[in-house]
C-alpha cells in the first residue's frame, strides 16, 4: 500500500516561485519579508495543501513537536528554591505567555529546563542534539554563561531572549534598555527632581549594565555629572536593601530610578517607612510595566518592557531557524515606552 507524501516547504516554494527560506519566514511570521510575497506564499500553501503543523508532520520530519524553554541560572541547583522564584516573578510568566501565543497555534509543546551547573549545561546540549526537543528558547541569567556558545557550537537551533553577554552567532530578541533608562531620567528631570539616585540590577548582566549606562548618559546630557547607584538583584528584598543604602548616603534624594518593578516595590516600602511621600517627596520610576507596577501603592510609573511581544518573536525566530538552519543570524530590538502612573 502506497502512502501519499505530505506536502513540504519545498513544494510550497516551487509553486510560489520563491526560496524555501522565504516560505519559512512567511509561515512563521518573521519580519522583513516583502508584503507582496505573503499573498503569493499563502496562495501556494493553499494550492499544495501544506499544513504548518509540526505535530502532524513529526513522523516525516523526525521532529518532536517540542521546544525547550531553558533558564540558565548560575544559582540553580537540584535543591535550590529557584522554582518558587520562577513562578513568583512576573517576568517569567510573561515570557511563557508570549511563547505559547505562537507555539500553541503551531501545535508545538513547551518544556521547561533549568540548568545551573556546567555539568547540567553539557547534559542539556547532549539531550537536545539527540532529539529531546527541536530547539531552545534561552533565558541566560549569569553574566558569564557558556550555554549560548555551547548550543551554537553543538548545532542546536536556539534563540536568546536578551542580547548575549559575549559575541556569539545566535539569534536574539532584546529591548533597547539604554533608551528605556534615558526615558526614566528625562521624566524625573522634567517633573523637577534634581537629586537623583538609581537602584540597578547586577552590574555584570547586559540588560542591567545597559540601563545604568542609559540613565547616566541621559543625566550627563542634562548637566548631572554624578548619580549615586546601589545594586540589587531584581528581587523585592534587594530593592529594600538598596533603597535604605541610598537614603542613608543621600538624605536629600528626590527622585529614584529602579531597574525593575519588583525592586521598586521594595523601594516604595522603605520610603513609606522613612516617612517620605511618593511622589511629593521622592518620585519613583520602575522598569518592566509588570503586574507589580499596577499592584504598587502608589501605582508605579515605569518603562514598558514588551516581554510578551518579544517572547512571541523569539518563538517565531526559533521555528524559522528549525525549518532553515542555514538562514543568517537575526536580531530583533524592541523600543521601550514610558507608562505614567502615580509614583512620578
Amino acid at each position: 500500500m502506497r502512502t501519499e507524501r505530505l506536502p513540504t516547504l519545498e513544494d510550497v516554494a516551487r509553486i510560489a516561485g520563491v526560496s524555501r527560506a522565504t516560505v519559512s519566514r512567511v509561515i512563521n511570521g518573521i519580519r522583513n519579508v516583502d508584503p507582496q510575497l505573503h499573498e503569493v506564499v499563502w496562495d501556494a500553501v493553499g494550492r499544495t495543501g501544506y499544513v504548518p503543523n509540526r505535530l502532524a508532520r513529526s513522523l516525516v520530519t523526525r521532529r518532536t513537536g517540542t521546544v525547550a524553554l531553558v533558564v540558565s541560572d548560575s544559582e540553580s541547583h537540584d535543591d535550590d528554591p529557584f522554582m518558587s522564584r520562577f513562578f513568583a516573578d512576573p517576568y517569567f510568566g510573561r515570557v511563557v505567555g508570549g511563547l505559547m501565543s505562537v507555539l500553541r497555534q503551531q501545535g508545538v509543546q513547551l518544556a521547561l529546563q533549568i540548568v545551573g551547573t556546567d555539568e547540567a549545561r553539557k547534559r542539556l546540549v547532549g539531550d537536545l542534539r539527540n532529539g529531546q526537543a527541536d530547539g531552545a528558547i534561552v533565558l541566560s541569567l549569569p553574566a558569564v554563561d557558556p550555554l549560548p556558545r555551547m548550543l551554537t557550537e553543538g548545532g542546536v537551533p536556539a534563540v536568546l531572549i536578551g542580547r548575549p553577554a559575549e559575541p556569539v552567532p545566535i539569534d536574539y530578541v532584546d529591548l533597547a534598555n539604554d533608551t528605556g533608562a534615558a526615558l526614566a531620567a528625562e521624566h524625573l528631570l522634567n517633573r523637577g527632581a534634581h537629586r537623583l539616585g538609581m537602584i540597578s540590577g547586577p552590574a555584570d548582566v547586559p540588560a542591567s549594565s545597559d540601563r545604568v549606562a542609559g540613565f547616566r548618559r541621559a543625566l550627563a546630557r542634562r548637566g548631572h555629572g554624578w548619580v549615586p547607584i546601589e545594586t540589587g538583584n531584581f528581587t523585592r528584598d534587594s530593592g529594600e536593601t538598596a533603597m535604605r543604602a541610598l537614603l542613608a548616603e543621600n538624605p536629600q534624594l528626590d527622585g529614584v530610578f529602579v531597574a525593575n518593578d519588583l525592586m521598586a516595590l521594595g523601594a516604595l516600602a522603605v520610603l513609606r517607612e522613612a516617612g517620605r511621600r511618593v511622589p511629593k517627596d521622592v518620585a519613583v520610576v520602575g522598569f518592566d510595566d509588570s503586574s507589580a507596577a499596577v499592584a504598587a501603592s502608589p501605582a508605579l510609573t515605569t518603562v514598558r518592557h514588551p516581554l510578551e511581544d518579544m517572547a512571541a518573536e523569539a518563538a517565531r525566530l526559533l521555528l524559522a531557524r528549525i525549518e532553515d538552519p542555514a538562514m543568517r543570524v537575526f536580531s530583533v530590538i524592541y523600543e521601550p515606552a514610558l507608562v505614567e502612573r502615580e509614583s512620578a
